[in-house]
């Protein structure tokens, strides 16, 4: 699951993104650039008013400085087209390197191993990868034009102040200094808030997951309350963190208001005795006061702009958490493309385990001739399907080795050993879309021959022509508008056209009722013709004909041989299994 985030310093945060964030650096630039202008053009208000208080309150001048309003419209206008401006460059900025993040982050997901989703669940995937680089991009840059602008709005307003009176400067910058003081630890302070927050999301969204592609199982079981229950407890929980959160961040604003009224406080009591000793004018006073509320007003609320820059590096180092991860299942440096398969599969002394110290598969020896069926029975949750997952190398052998014409599969590139493997499973993944989409899987370029030969050799060409569309209609998310034995038959299908010469079956009969097997099996026997096949299977008489039936009881190989020869064993454990299958009581 989650774990901890590891402290990545801010310049390891620049680097790594730097790859990101380099094909837009100009306009990344620009956007930053235009938020100078757009604060410092604040000062222009504050500055305004000396002269206008001077001449116009003061003096009572009757020739009014007619510029004055009409130069603050006229910059606050180009202030307003400037922030437009920032704000249109940093979003595109901002979605152009999210977009791209997310897909290094999806090519990161498509490359990581089986046993990565054995451990996290759907909502792990979709905050990590998803929802994280949404908070990291868009949120740090919107913070980041406001940072920006405020930073150049505080230096143009601090020279208003030390332009008008530099004695009242030093009281407003010691004031500031002490109001952004408790911001220096609010990344301590929120980080562990906010990585169990990332947790209790994540199981939010598996919540929404699971019930849609657990309805039917939710309605037939009357599982509505515990599953709300359970959503509801996590929100609370969810609740708890951001109550937390605000424990530990909310007090940094009312405390920024007590430091800036003191500071406003102490301005104006020291600044009506420099007036009245004729240190400072009216109009310096007015104009400083205005500075310095032009400049406090933001700085009450920095603290929710700062959290949030927080969230967002916390989010990126959990990007690169992600970006880091290496999977486990790669090309050796000395891979080779594999070849036709000339004389067979050979495991020797496999062990396998899912859990350190717990073995599943223990010394499994056996050899596969090229072109022959074997079948691998047993009892369930012995390894029957653990066996056969580790020759795709949807996990890797702990020790021992599988070859495939003396290569070990480890020494083979994973795309050309996979692209020689079709796997039909018990239950297998239809992606949304079309009959064709789903068909073409495994060779894109299928010819209309080629599809039609395998609709028919899986014998379901009689329901695709029966559709108004054809292999274009439609199937639904996962096939849910097919029956559970089209599905299978299309997955068969797909294999026929993908045309590899190792066949893994499954189970892919266990679900069907009798009728539905019956045409399955049909298009199995065809699909296994002069290839070599592994064949799962719980009902013994799928497997009579095999070439070699293996017994794995517990993750060893207890017996192997023919039908004929292990039913010749007394007291065999194939003989067992077919006895409690066929045997009639007397």
């Amino acid at each position: 699951m989650i774990e901890g985030i590891k402290e990545i310093n801010f310049g390891e945060h620049y680097k790594r993104m730097w790859p990101f964030v380099k094909p837009y650096w100009v306009r990344a630039l620009l956007g930053i650039l235009l938020c100078i202008p757009i604060g410092a053009l604040d000062s222009v208000v504050a500055l305004a008013l000396k002269p206008y208080m001077d001449i116009v309150l003061v003096d009572k001048s009757e020739q009014s400085p007619a510029y004055i309003p009409v130069l603050i419209v006229a910059f606050t206008t180009v202030q307003g087209f400037l922030n437009y401006a920032a704000t249109y460059l940093n979003t595109w900025v901002a979605t152009k390197i999210n977009h791209d993040l997310k897909r290094a982050l999806f090519k990161k997901l498509l490359c990581l191993e089986t046993s990565f989703y054995d451990r996290n669940n759907s909502g792990f995937i979709v905050q990590r990868f998803s929802t994280d680089a949404d908070v990291s991009c868009n949120g740090l840059l919107d913070n980041l034009k406001v940072f920006i602008s405020r930073l150049f709005s505080s230096i143009s307003l601090i020279c208003v102040l030390i332009y008008n009176s530099w004695q009242l400067s030093i009281i407003a910058i010691i004031v500031l200094v002490c109001a952004l003081m408790p911001l220096a630890s609010v990344k301590r302070r929120i980080k562990g808030v906010v990585v169990k927050n990332v947790i209790e999301g994540s199981k939010i969204l598996t919540h929404y997951n699971e019930t849609f592609a657990g309805n039917k199982t939710i309605s037939s079981y009357n599982l509505q309350r515990r599953l709300y229950d359970k959503f509801d407890g996590n929100l609370r929980t969810m609740f708890k963190l951001m109550m937390k959160m605000i424990q530990k961040t909310a007090w940094m604003t009312p405390l920024m208001h007590v430091i800036v009224s003191v500071g406003i406080g102490g301005v104006i009591g020291y600044g009506s005795y420099l007036i009245v000793n004729g240190t400072i004018s009216s109009g310096n006073f007015v104009s400083f006061i205005t500075a310095l509320v032009l400049l406090y007003t933001p700085i009450k609320g920095i603290g929710k702009n700062f959290n949030n820059v927080q969230v967002s590096f916390l989010a990126i180092e959990r990007v690169i958490d992600i970006l880091d991860m290496k999977s486990s299942i790669v090309d050796s440096p000395k891979a080779k493309k594999l070849q036709k398969i000339k004389k067979g599969i050979r495991f020797e002394n496999v062990w396998f385990e899912y859990n350190e110290g717990v073995p599943v598969l223990k010394d499994i020896n056996l050899d596969v001739k090229a072109g022959t069926t074997v079948a691998i029975v047993g009892n369930s949750g012995g390894g029957k399907t653990t066996l056969v997952n580790l020759l795709p190398r949807f996990y890797d052998v702990a020790r021992g080795s599988i070859s495939i014409d003396g290569t070990d599969i480890r020494n083979l590139t994973l795309e050309s050993l996979r692209n020689d493997i079709a796997v039909v499973f018990q239950d297998n993944f239809l992606f949304s879309g079309t009959i064709r989409d789903n068909i073409v899987l495994g060779k894109e370029d299928a010819t209309e021959a080629e599809i039609e030969k395998a609709l028919k050799m899986a014998y379901l060409d009689d329901f695709v022509a029966g559709l108004e569309n054809g292999l274009d209609t439609d199937i639904g998310e996962r096939g849910t508008l097919l029956s559970g034995g089209q599905r299978q038959r299309l997955a068969i299908a797909r294999a026929f056209v993908k045309n590899a010469p190792i066949v893994i079956l499954d189970e892919a009969t266990s679900a069907l009722d009798n009728k539905a097997e019956a045409v399955v099996q049909k298009a199995i026997d065809n699909l296994m013709q002069d290839r070599t096949v592994f064949v799962i299977a719980h009902r013994l008489s799928t497997v009579q004909n095999a070439d070699k039936i293996v017994v794995v009881n517990d993750g060893e190989i207890v017996e192997e041989g023919t039908h004929a020869e292990l039913l010749s064993h007394e007291k065999g454990a194939y003989q067992a299994l077919y006895n409690a299958q066929f045997k009639k009581k007397k």
